[in-house]
């Protein structure tokens, strides 16, 4: 498990700090920084439009706001009674919009609630890392059978996301998990072990020969890393075997028409440029369109004239580009690394297990969104529809990347309260 942490206790009385001085400028301030100039870009894809609202997205974020400030205040551990029942309340609504769901560009990801569209698979990600967390803290990974738990918490809503069909979403669960159980302290052998599968598959499709090498591979890592060498060398090397045999019949019957486009467009997407290459093709101009310092912004020509579509949500970046040049989309991305960077400090400062993996989850489910949409709209990715944390337009992304915050300033505030911060 995670290494322990002594703690020196302060015998005196901590010293209250003023209001102002208990805000952590990365932790909150990237994020409203992000939040703010992105209804600013919002608005900008929406100049020629017969709608306009993109002050929803700042309401939005001022809703999230006020809940993050409220769970930035409670104690992690006070969760930990609640884990199962927030677990099975986004389970049971992610069977709900299979069952009742609102259907939108050829996905049921959505239930109306009252008028709003909320889409529980945004939130799922938030309670499988929680009840993760949860898990890995009370039972170490010592043996490969101590997988089953954790991968238990993840298949459930890793399935019912992927056939919604939201193949995005349900690659985020996969990240968050690898992530979490490297961090509890599992043997990175073991974390290639288990992306194995996924690199035979990718192999049987594109370079089949390459599989002479990778199998034998990882059966030798196998034998050097599993307790129990050659039954462990016989499982692996009849995994990587079954997935590259099963990789055709999956890219056939496993996977719409549409998410198979997406896959083989982004290597080429000139090869359907009024089709499915279209918003790689649009995108990539519309960045490179902006230069060094960008058009500025509410001046994008390209995003003006709406050439790509849903610009304002997944694709927000190019307009960023375009808008702000090459400059401002080199400074959100630092920002990103920032912010990441303030997650690892305080997942290393919590005062508990629980505490840390619970951040470091939600560090992972943040880094990963934004790498993979960054790498779409520059054309270095397959188009996933992944979110751009607190920047593309969604009311449901927008709430849960807010209340993941204040769960991240809750551990912060508690690991300063025991060194006599606060």
């Amino acid at each position: 498990m995670l290494s322990g942490r002594r703690r020196v206790f302060s015998s005196s009385r901590p010293r209250k700090r003023s209001w102002f001085k208990e805000i952590d400028l990365v932790l909150w301030g990237i994020p409203l920084a992000l939040s703010l100039l992105a209804g600013i870009l919002i608005a900008s894809t929406q100049r020629q439009a017969d709608y306009a609202d993109w002050y929803q997205h700042w309401l939005s974020a001022a809703v999230g706001l006020g809940l993050a400030l409220l769970l930035a205040r409670l104690p992690l551990d006070r969760l930990k009674t609640l884990l199962l029942p927030i677990y099975g309340l986004i389970v049971v609504s992610l069977i709900a919009v299979r069952l009742v769901g609102t259907s939108a560009l050829g996905a049921q990801r959505w239930i109306s609630i009252g008028g709003f569209h909320v889409q529980p698979s945004e939130f799922a990600k938030l309670a499988a890392i929680l009840l993760l967390a949860g898990v890995l803290s009370r039972f170490p990974i010592e043996r490969p059978i101590d997988l089953l738990r954790p991968s238990g918490v993840i298949l459930i809503p890793w399935f019912l996301v992927f056939i919604q069909p939201d193949l995005g979403t349900s690659l985020v669960f996969g990240v968050v998990l690898l992530v979490m159980l490297f961090w509890a302290g599992m043997s990175l052998r073991w974390v290639v072990l288990l992306l194995s599968p996924l690199a035979a598959a990718l192999l049987a499709g594109t370079l089949p020969l390459a599989l002479l090498g990778w199998i034998p591979l990882m059966g030798w890592l196998a034998y050097r890393s599993l307790p129990w060498r050659w039954p462990g060398v016989a499982l692996a090397v009849g995994i990587q075997g079954l997935f590259a045999l099963l990789t055709p019949y999956l890219w056939a019957h496993g996977l719409k028409d549409y998410q198979r486009d997406r896959l083989v467009l982004f290597l080429d997407p000139s090869k359907d440029p009024l089709g499915g290459g279209y918003h790689l093709l649009q995108s990539k101009v519309g960045i490179g369109s902006g230069g060094l310092w960008g058009t500025g912004l509410m001046h994008g020509q390209l995003t003006k004239l709406q050439f790509i579509p849903e610009q304002h949500t997944d694709f927000i970046f190019s307009a960023l580009g375009e808008e702000t040049g090459y400059v401002g989309s080199m400074l959100v991305v630092v920002g990103f690394i920032a912010l990441m960077g303030r997650l690892l400090q305080i997942a290393g400062k919590a005062r508990t297990d629980f505490e840390s993996l619970v951040v470091v989850g939600i560090g992972a489910m943040v880094m990963f969104q934004v790498v993979v949409n960054i790498f779409m709209t520059i054309g270095l990715g397959p188009v996933t529809g992944i979110p751009l944390p607190w920047m593309s337009y969604g009311r449901s992304a927008m709430l849960v990347n807010f209340i993941a915050l204040g769960l991240c300033a809750s551990v912060l505030r508690r690991s300063r309260s025991s060194q006599g911060g606060w």
